[in-house]
Order: structure tokens, then sequence, then C-alpha cells
């Protein structure tokens, strides 16, 4: 008898290269704990429902914890024969406890299974994940409490713009974080539906308990559409989108990081555990660690393509490209939960370098814009202030000095409403500290966003 458990329509074997280019075993193997966990439920409610016995589920249930602990011992060698996870699990489960374990398999398919399998598996993936992000989320806060005191350049077409807390910085990519925070669990919520219970395409025969296997499995509820549940994988496809946003969020940070560490900045200093040296170049000390997430950010963009592309033609319901769905979802997952555990710690242990940061914002006339809003408050309006302002700083330009340098006479050669209180706007303490609205960047304001988000 053919190995297949599908076999009895064929009466020639598969050509043995069509039988390794079509198996999935290689790489959904890493569903068979959620493959059992999803097997034992459905065992249970046939049980229940009188569909088989309850002595026979008892002995499926029984058999499938004895091949999990095998699995986990390394005791099984899966088989390309046997096609995927489904059937390899299966197919052992038969020789160990004979034909009750043919009985498994009563009032389902492949096609309903491995979605909830998938299911089963990304549920706790994104829980790990959400974790991870709520560790980054903790380290950029904790660099935010730790340097309060450190005012650096903020920057636009990265030239530099005004002054602001570098504490305010952190806090901008923690926002980031918590938009991908709440992607995750919107996420979570609309994909957390038992799709179990469809069949191959149109629902089964049989008087199955659907929301008692959902309920079982921690599911929120029920698919309410056969087709569309064994041919779903906008899940799938949601999740490689979170993550193609999150994965840039972190590419953004990385390459402020590349350049921060660099020598030309010198604002920070990764640790040693996250750098490493030259082959050639005994001085060196390069960023790998954000370099390489920056660089598979483009890998994370890559699956959610493929994921489109993949689904973009298929017509309902269950087809066979379908198989390649997990390759580049698994790949996601891996990527997404490196990249974000290196990187609560990496941010958590980096060194702040404050005095350059604050020599930095005081090069390049980042006060400016404050003294076009003193002349504002003065009567001037904007638009006259902004050309008021523009001409000082040709004029400092051209001769080498900065705002704050200048003498109240030089001043006054560009607008005579400026009086002696114009050093009290120009200081990039002063310039800083005068943002206090929600959202801004003087301490006053991030004090506050800060006890918030400790509450």
């Amino acid at each position: 008898m053919s190995k297949k458990l599908w076999g009895g329509r064929f009466t020639q074997p598969t050509d043995k290269f069509v039988e390794e280019f079509t198996a999935s075993i290689e790489f959904d193997q890493r569903l068979y704990a959620y493959d059992i966990q999803g097997s034992q439920a459905h065992a249970r409610m046939l049980g229940k429902q009188g569909i088989i016995t309850v002595k026979e589920a008892e002995q499926i249930v029984a058999g499938l914890d004895d091949i999990l602990k095998d699995i986990e011992a390394g005791k099984v060698e899966f088989s390309v024969e046997l096609e995927d996870i489904h059937m390899n699990i299966e197919a052992r489960l038969i020789e160990r406890i004979g034909a009750v374990g043919g009985k498994l398999h009563t009032g389902r398919s492949r096609n309903d299974q491995v979605a909830v399998d998938i299911r089963l598996y990304l549920r706790d993936e994104i829980d790990t994940i959400h974790s991870y992000l709520a560790a980054l989320a903790t380290s950029l806060i904790k660099q935010a409490e730790e340097h309060l005191d450190v005012i650096m350049p903020g920057y636009t077409h990265l030239q530099t713009a005004q002054p602001v807390l570098y504490s305010h910085h952190m806090l901008a990519y923690r926002e980031m974080i918590a938009r991908d925070i709440s992607r995750l669990q919107d996420l979570r919520a609309r994909f957390n539906q038992l799709p179990l219970g469809a069949g191959a395409l149109a629902g089964t025969t049989f008087d199955i308990d659907r929301e008692w296997v959902a309920e079982q499995l921690g599911f929120d509820g029920v698919t309410r559409n056969s087709l569309d549940s064994v041919s779903d994988r906008d899940f799938a496809i949601e999740f490689c989108s979170f993550a193609s946003i999150l994965m840039m969020h972190l590419s953004r940070l990385s390459e402020e990081l590349v350049l921060w560490s660099s020598a030309d900045f010198n604002f920070i200093e990764l640790t040693d555990a996250f750098c490493t040296g030259s082959s050639i170049m005994p001085q060196k000390k390069n960023p790998d660690v954000p370099e390489l997430v920056r660089g598979k950010t483009g890998r994370v963009y890559g699956n959610l393509v493929s994921m489109l592309t993949l689904m973009k033609s298929l017509p309902l319901a269950y087809n066979k490209d379908m198989q390649e769905d997990k390759e580049p979802l698994f790949d996601t997952l891996d990527t997404v939960k490196g990249s974000l555990k290196i990187f609560a710690e990496m941010i958590a242990e980096m060194k702040v370098k404050g005095d350059n940061m604050r020599i930095a914002a005081a090069r390049g006339f980042s006060t400016a814009t404050d003294v076009a809003d003193y002349c504002v408050r003065k009567g001037l309006p904007f638009r006259q202030a902004h050309e008021v302002v523009g001409k000082t700083v040709r004029y400092c330009v051209e001769n080498g000095k900065d705002i704050p340098e200048l003498s109240l006479d030089e001043f006054r050669a560009f607008s005579d409403l400026i009086e002696e209180d114009i050093y009290d706007y120009v200081t990039l303490e002063a310039s800083v500290n005068a943002r206090k609205a929600t959202g801004g960047t003087a301490r006053e304001a991030v004090e506050r966003e800060l006890a918030r988000l400790k509450k």
C-alpha cells in the first residue's frame, strides 16, 4: 500500500523529483506542536459529538501526546514522501495506535487544518513579538529619562533646524513603536477566528461543533464562510505589512545610530557587544547591528511583495500555490524577532555623548526661528520677521558668527524692534524650553509625557 494517505485514487507512484518539489515538510515542520494541538481539540470534539467514540478520541489524544514528546526529544525523522507536517503526524499516529488513528481526519481537510495551524502558530509568535516591542519601548523611555538635560540638533533635510532634547528624539521612536504595537493588537484580534470545520472548501456533512473547538483553542469565534476560511491568507499578508512598517521604523533609527556613532557626528557609542572590527584597519569599530537591521528591512519588504503576488490571481478556494505562503511568513517572523530582541538590548546599553550633541546644536543657526518668533511678539508680521532673520543669518555667515554672538547693535541693524531681551530667547535652553505645548520638546513637556507613559 502506498505511504500516501490519499493514494487510493492513484495507480502510479509520484515522480521522485515531483515529490521533493511539492513537499513542504522541510519548512512547515515548525508547525508540529500547533498541528497536534489543533488535532487534539478536533478529536475531542468528534468524541463529544458522537462522531467517533470517546474512547477512540482519548486514544488519538494520547497517541498525539506521545508523538509530540518524540518530536521534541528529536526521535522523529520527517519524511518528504509524506509531503507535509499534517501527513507526517497522521501517518505516525496510525502506526502507533492502528486504524483508530485514521479516524482523526473525519470532518476536516488539510485545507482547513493548515489554516488553523498557521493561525495558532502566528498567534503565539505575535505574543512574543509584542513582548519584544514592549522591551524596546522601555529601552527608549529609559534613554529619555536618563538624559533629560541633553540638547541636540533637530534636523530637517539632515540640516540643522532647531535644538531639541535628546529625550524628545528618543520618545519620537517610542511613538512609532506604540503604533506598531497597536497595529499588532488589531491584527491579532482580526484573525483570531477558527477556520477548522470548513473542510476542503464547502464545510462538512458531519455534526461538528466548531464553536466548542474555537473555545478550546482560544479563538474568539469561528469563520463565517467555508470558501473564504480555506483560501484566506489576509492575516499573513497583514502581518507582513505590519512587519514592513515596523522594520521601516527600525531602519530609520538604525540610520541615525550609524550616523551618530561615526567620528563626524560622535553623538553616541554603541557598546562593543553590538559592533565588530575590520580585518585590515585596527582602529575601526563598525556598527554592524544597525547596519544589518537596515539591510534586513528590504528582506521583509520583499516577503510582503511575495505574499501579495502569491495571492493576487488565485480563484476560490484553496490552491497549491498557497503552500508558498509559509516561507516568507516564517522568514519575516524570524527576522522581526531577531531585530527587535537585539535592538532593545543595544538601545538600553547605548552611551550618549551629551557634550558633543550640545556643541552640534549650537552650530548651524539653530535658534534663528526663535529670533523670528521674538520679532513677531514685538508686532512684526511673520513674513517680514522671516526676511529680517534671513538677512541676519546671511550676515552671520559672511562674518563667521553665530546668532547668540551678535551684539545688540548688529541685531538692530536688521530691525529696531530688537532690544536687550533678545538674549533671553536665543540660548539653546531658551529655545528648547519655550516649546511647552503638549508634544513639544521643552523639558517640562517631555517630563509630562514621561509621567503619562509611566502611568
